[in-house]
């Protein structure tokens, strides 16, 4: 009886932690091709530069629009150092 309870108890642990994340993966990149997957359901595919790359992937058939990603972070710009100037 121990063993099957021992059992029983492995296999629930194992497929507790088996299971994948539930979020869908957006990219970082600009723009996001959404694909109308029909009774409301919809797929966001992130991984356009720009608009003029996302357009075809839309127009060759796929159902869906191209949007800015919500998500998007540009990469941080860094100024150049300054150098001061001694007056003497």
């Amino acid at each position: 009886m121990l063993r099957i309870l021992l059992a029983v108890a492995a296999i629930v642990a194992v497929v507790s932690f088996a299971g994948r994340a539930a979020h869908a993966y957006t990219g970082n990149a600009p723009w996001c091709a959404v694909h109308n997957l029909g009774m409301g359901e919809v797929h966001w595919d992130c991984q356009f530069n720009s608009i003029e790359e996302c357009r075809p992937h839309i127009l060759s058939g796929n159902r869906g629009f191209c949007n800015p990603n919500p998500y998007y972070r540009a990469p941080e710009r860094r100024s150049a150092p300054r150098h001061r100037r001694y007056r003497y």
